[in-house]
């Protein structure tokens, strides 16, 4: 009795921030042996703890990354606990916490509000609730029409119609979730040359990634009356995120076309390099699925892909990252200063300083985890810096694309990445905050004297 009033009393001194970190960390737990269990794997089939647990964080953290093949180690039931992990990691452990609460008839005081906006990285109580609902019922909506549509489009592939909506439940529950596994043991390198599977997914892959904030304006306004929908706005989030993400892609598309063309793409056709492009360029959201052995493209477009990954998906959504909107405003404040601009302005808005600072800090701190474990993965492992640094920012986005070297890396390796993964997942300010001091600040304030910069 005197012990668990002891645990209860350190769990509410410790912040929303540490109790989300802490929750997380328990899912990894629970995740891990689960997938320890027997009935997970194929008869026969045995792997090391440390792959247990990495497959566990990637699962959690939505990534993908994984020091085994799937398909060949997990059985049918492994499959579907796998997807189970996989949502939960995807619309957050709060999110689903909450959706439980709700169902039982428990009652949402102001501890689980504190705790449902921070792990969902929003600002303000009002309508946190709401919001959870709407999330959970807008992503399972999703989930449920792509395992419709790719199950029955799979009855053409699979001997079976078990075998074909197996696959269609898993591939529809992993893009959406932006999870990045497959149970096709090549990714999506089967339907290389089928355009809907690729378009279904990457789809899927963008309602994973643009912000459950986002989809759900886009579906208030769409379902709304045209009376209530002249009144409606979007909210500045919406349009930066919405402008960033899609731009990204539209960017991404054409570079990594045109540092191929000489390359992979020197024999493909047309609608062949623009699919190729395009998906590559989605998937790089968080997405994680592939059409193609990445190994095969170019170091330049290797580097840009990295890149690609190092910014991730947006706020709110199930990908990693520093988010598409802390990369449009350390852009835009870069230009503005530039130009020598005071203010940041945006579709007729002033941004918050205490934004900006946000998305330089979150900037600064992620090139310093990545630069670090670059540096300390290439001292330990005997691969091109490049396939290290794709590696790494494959799982500090949480997109789960890989050249191939994951299963070979050291158990330090391994531990580095599965660190870069949950950082990914929790977010940096989540991760920051997590050292937050709470003593009050001193009323008084020191001189304040130039230092000589740039």
């Amino acid at each position: 009795m005197f012990q668990s009033k002891s645990i209860f009393h350190w769990l509410n001194k410790l912040s929303p921030v540490q109790l989300i970190l802490l929750f997380y960390f328990i899912a990894v737990v629970i995740s891990t042996a689960v997938l320890a269990l027997p009935i997970v794997y194929r008869d026969g089939v045995e792997i090391p703890f440390i792959d247990v647990l990495f497959t566990a964080v990637s699962a959690i953290s939505v990534t993908g990354l994984s020091s085994i093949t799937i398909a060949e180690t997990f059985s049918p039931t492994g499959y579907i606990l796998l997807a189970v992990i996989l949502q939960l990691g995807g619309v957050g452990v709060m999110a689903v916490g909450t959706f439980i609460w709700l169902i039982i008839g428990k009652k949402i005081g102001l501890k689980e509000r504190r705790l449902i906006m921070t792990d969902q990285n929003q600002t303000s109580f009002a309508g946190i609730v709401r919001l959870i609902k709407q999330i959970i019922i807008v992503i399972l909506t999703i989930e449920f029409i792509g395992f419709i549509i790719l199950g029955t489009h799979f009855l053409q592939y699979y001997p079976t119609v078990k075998e074909a909506y197996l696959h269609g439940f898993f591939g529809s529950v992993s893009a959406t979730t932006n999870g990045g596994f497959d149970i096709t043991g090549q990714s999506l390198i089967p339907y290389k040359d089928d355009y809907f599977v690729q378009f279904i997914n990457m789809l899927l892959i963008i309602f994973g990634a643009v912000g459950y904030p986002v989809l759900i304006e886009v579906k208030e306004f769409m379902f709304a009356n045209s009376e209530k929908r002249e009144h409606l706005r979007f909210t500045l989030f919406t349009k930066v995120t919405t402008l960033t993400f899609f731009a990204l892609i539209i960017v991404g598309t054409i570079f990594i076309m045109l540092l191929d063309l000489g390359n992979f793409f020197s024999d493909k056709s047309w609608h062949e390099i623009l699919f190729y492009s395009l998906f590559q360029s989605v998937t790089t959201r968080s997405g994680g699925l592939s059409t193609m052995d990445v190994s095969l493209l170019t170091e330049p477009n290797q580097f840009f892909m990295s890149l690609l990954m190092f910014i991730g998906a947006s706020p709110s959504s199930a990908g990693g990252g520093i988010r598409t909107t802390t990369f449009a405003l350390v852009v835009i404040f870069i230009i503005t200063y530039a130009r020598g601009g005071k203010r940041i302005r945006i579709f007729n808005r002033e941004v918050y300083d205490e934004d900006l600072l946000k998305a330089v800090t979150v900037s600064l701190v992620a090139g310093i985890i990545v630069f670090c474990s670059v540096l300390v993965i290439s001292i330990v492992e005997p691969y091109r810096l490049t396939a290290i640094l794709f590696e790494v920012t494959s799982a500090f986005g949480t997109v789960g694309l890989s050249m191939g070297i994951t299963s070979e890396i050291s158990t330090l390796s391994k531990v580095i990445l599965m660190i870069l993964m949950f950082i990914g997942r929790v977010g940096i300010i989540t991760f920051l905050f997590m050292f937050k001091n709470n003593k009050k600040s001193g009323k008084y304030r020191y001189p304040k004297e130039k230092i000589i910069i740039g």
